[in-house]
């Protein structure tokens, strides 16, 4: 523990806390759950809360968890973590990997794996209720604490919402939460403004005509137009949207077809778009849809493709003056050098909708999760891209320092409203 954690009235007892956090950690990794199937997590959430006297709400849009501590005269501080995992295959062959399988919404059966480091958020938001709670005299206000389901399919903060969120409990006077990342553990990054992309799933549906792979001039293949698609996607952004604005466009699915002597009737293709702008946005929709269209038309498709939104992720833009505050808090607490300004980030995060649709400041900023030397040395080498990112079957964050740095950001920030 550093010698500014020792002089800290809530973070002078983090060290004994340690031990279970990372018990908490393997577990929860140990043991993920999909979106909307974050029973076992919540269950552990909210027994954490209980015993450490907070009041404790369960349910909420589903599998949600709200955690309310009154501590006198003061505002309300919303401290923010996501419960669920990835249909993604473990591949960090650490002790206590994931060996979960679970139905997904199709009814298919899926591996399931922590792939974000949604397990390490469950930890850090666990860890700072705690020492919260356990050092009362030193803040006065309303610490509400909210492990949210769903953030990779972008349901579960709307679904919480939807459940009453801003009409059960009290309104917060700034939301803030973080995610770990790819970056140097102990590590912190943020930033005023947009801080994770707006994001939109689609999935486009190719009507063709099916025949025999010996006759394709009886067909109209679906697999040809859907190459011609995807391909044509790739210019919206190198040759539609300007170098000094932002977008990206992936195609991450394309299935079509059974056998390889048979044409078949359609194809899909899923994608997603990330933008930073509303206008850009827009465009890029407009651009993928002209795109589809006319490559239909021009392969004499049967019918209209079929363009389905999957999620929609909001822009998240942190508040100028609770980021201001928020970062001062932090250079006063860290050694120099341990926090710094980041660019915003192509990933998206549903975050952003709690403090947009309640009307209330938040700030979101980035914890790094990777072992300072593998990630110097990969620096030097210029092969940072190669690091396991999040959603990778080996991305997994080191534990130390990232579990300790997770918890005092969050307990420092809360208390940059929070304080005695």
């Amino acid at each position: 523990m550093s010698a500014t954690a020792l002089r800290d009235p809530v973070l002078g007892n983090l060290d004994p806390l340690i031990p279970g956090l990372e018990a908490l950690y393997k577990d929860v990794h140990a043991h993920p759950e999909l979106s909307m199937q974050e029973t076992r997590t919540a269950g552990l959430a909210a027994d954490r809360l209980r015993a450490a006297g907070f009041e404790v709400t369960e349910h909420v849009g589903n599998t949600g968890v709200v955690g309310l501590l009154r501590n006198g005269d003061g505002p309300t501080v919303m401290l923010r973590a996501d419960m669920d995992a990835l249909p993604v295959e473990e591949a960090t062959g650490v002790p206590y990997a994931s060996k979960v399988t679970a139905n997904d919404p199709e009814g298919r059966t899926v591996p399931v794996m922590h792939a974000c480091g949604h397990d390490m958020h469950v930890a850090w938001l666990a860890g700072a209720s705690a020492l919260m709670a356990h050092a009362r005299d030193a803040w006065h206000g309303t610490l509400m604490v909210v492990f949210q389901p769903a953030e990779e399919t972008a349901a579960g903060a709307q679904a919480m919402i939807d459940d009453g969120l801003f009409k059960r409990f009290p309104k917060p006077d700034v939301i803030l939460g973080q995610h770990v990342m790819v970056g140097p553990a102990g590590m912190l990054g943020g930033r005023t403004g947009a801080i994770t992309s707006a994001a939109d799933s689609l999935q486009i549906r190719l009507f063709g005509r099916g025949a025999h792979g010996s006759m394709p001039q009886a067909s109209i293949d679906p697999v040809v137009m859907a190459a011609a698609v995807v391909l044509r996607l790739q210019t919206i952004v190198s040759r539609e949207v300007a170098a000094t604005e932002a977008a990206v466009v992936t195609v991450g699915a394309l299935q079509a077809g059974t056998k390889e002597n048979v044409i078949p009737d359609e194809a899909i293709i899923k994608l997603n778009v990330r933008t930073f702008d509303e206008g850009v946005r827009k465009r890029v929709l407009a651009a993928i849809e002209r795109i589809v269209n006319a490559e239909a038309e021009a392969s004499g498709a049967p019918r209209k493709p079929e363009i389905t939104p999957l999620d929609r992720y909001p822009l998240a833009v942190n508040d100028a003056a609770a980021s201001k505050r928020v970062s001062e808090a932090f250079r006063q607490y860290f050694s120099p050098g341990r926090v710094h300004e980041t660019g915003p980030a192509s990933a998206s995060e549903d975050f952003g909708s709690f403090g947009s649709e309640w009307g209330v400041p938040s700030v979101f900023w980035f914890v790094g999760g990777t072992d300072p030397d593998v990630y110097a040395k990969a620096k030097a080498a210029n092969r940072i891209n190669e690091l396991p990112t999040n959603h990778n079957p080996r991305f997994l964050p080191v534990i130390h320092p990232t579990l300790e740095t997770g918890v005092e950001a969050m307990v420092v920030a809360a208390r940059a409203w929070l304080a005695a």
